[in-house]
């Protein structure tokens, strides 16, 4: 049902990092379900993870590890290895010490990842089998495969690249994520890997990660359910034959920011495309906030609201509900005398009630598209947000009601 989501375009090969695919039959038998991703030797890794207090062991272990000289990321899909205790850190350690011993690195080199189902045991034997077939398989190219490798729900592959020159040089940026269902985030996406053969000092590479993950994952939202497993990598090879950036100023620096900024967006806007049952790609853009957090509360109290989610799934432009959801959002001392909202470009409510000049077929028009915008003018000050989302079909009850079967 993927909204305006269609194949992959080209996905730049970053040189110093490569991808391999494996099958591990986690879930189903054949299904390519392992990823093994190997940085050069010097690469720098930032990340960024959920803010979940059950996050997943692996979550846990990733996070002391990133700091340190990073070689390979393993991921696994259709188990989360979250809510699993000591059990699932051992199990985590066990697959990264495995994959050392194969590519012959220090055990703390490697970093994992899972997303699946919660609760249940790692199947470390299962992926510990598929981890030589991966490492047979890394190459530059190999980014679609494992845009496909780490789906779980999602009906496609997620991934964006971007390319600029510098000084005669060609830099690439490229990345992928996935993610469709228990989306919103608190620092990133579901899972998602960006990499550039820019060479940036990790600590410019991590204030950058985090800017980006803001303004893009910490920006959508499918159903306000924050994973256990959110993790999102950027990966800086250093291959490029540039100066390494050293401070978040400069020409070079501005043209990687932008290219990692439009990744980011691009990935996390296919996150909400391909939501679980979604038919309505939905932008929620909040102006005249005082603040940028009240821009952000009244964003997702509409985001978030089951009555407008079914609303917009029913093309229905209830719009009382949009204004019942800006009331409530939490905003001290909201005057509604001042608040417009806006269908698209239509003004359906005026001064806190209905505009005048609004009929139901304009309301109607709009809602009947697979695109919609909601613009809420708060009339407080000069802050905005903008939050995107979408739909609550009954395509979305299913895939969760069955999810486990």
């Amino acid at each position: 049902m993927a909204v305006g989501l269609g194949p992959l375009s080209t996905l730049h090969p970053v040189p110093g990092f490569e991808l391999g695919i494996a099958s591990a039959g986690i879930k189903r038998p054949g299904r390519k379900d392992v990823v093994v991703m190997r940085c050069a030797e010097g690469a720098n890794v930032a990340g960024v993870f959920t803010l979940n207090a059950f996050c997943a062991a692996p979550v846990i272990l990733a996070k002391k590890r990133v700091l340190g000289r990073v070689r390979y990321l393993l991921t696994n899909t259709g188990n989360a290895n979250a809510g699993t205790g000591e059990p699932g850190l051992l199990n985590a350690a066990r697959t990264c010490a495995s994959l050392a011993r194969l590519a012959g690195v220090d055990e703390g080199a490697v970093l994992p990842f899972s997303t699946g189902v919660i609760g249940e045991p790692l199947p470390v034997e299962k992926i510990e089998g598929a981890l030589q077939a991966a490492l047979d398989d890394l190459a530059e190219d190999h980014w679609a495969e494992a845009a496909s490798g780490i789906m779980t729900t999602d009906t496609l592959p997620k991934g964006a690249s971007r390319q600029f020159v510098h000084d005669g040089v060609t830099v690439t940026v490229t990345g992928i994520s996935k993610g469709a269902g228990m989306i919103k985030p608190n620092m990133a996406t579901m899972l998602g890997y960006i990499a550039t053969d820019a060479k940036v000092a990790q600590g410019v590479l991590q204030d950058l990660l985090r800017d980006a993950a803001n303004k893009s994952f910490n920006r959508i939202t499918i159903d306000g359910d924050t994973s256990t497993n959110d993790c999102c990598m950027l990966i800086a090879t250093g291959q490029a034959a540039l100066p390494e950036i050293t401070q978040a100023s400069g020409a070079l620096f501005a043209a990687l920011k932008q290219a990692v900024f439009e990744v980011c967006m691009e990935v996390a806007q296919a996150i909400v495309r391909d939501g679980e049952g979604a038919t309505k790609f939905v932008t929620v853009q909040v102006n005249g906030g005082a603040t940028h957090q009240e821009c952000l509360d009244v964003g997702y109290a509409v985001a978030h609201s089951p009555l407008i989610k079914t609303a917009l799934f029913a093309s229905d432009p209830n719009w009382g509900r949009i204004l019942a959801a800006v009331g409530r959002a939490g905003v001290a001392q909201l005057d509604v005398s001042k608040i417009d909202v806006f269908l698209g470009e239509v003004c359906i409510a005026s001064r806190g009630c209905r505009a005048a000049s609004y009929t139901e077929e304009q309301g109607a028009a709009v809602m009947a598209a697979a695109e919609i915008t909601i613009r809420i003018e708060l009339g407080r000050g000069s802050c905005s947000e903008t939050i995107w989302t979408t739909d609550l079909s009954h395509e979305y009850v299913k895939i969760n009601a069955e999810y486990r079967t």
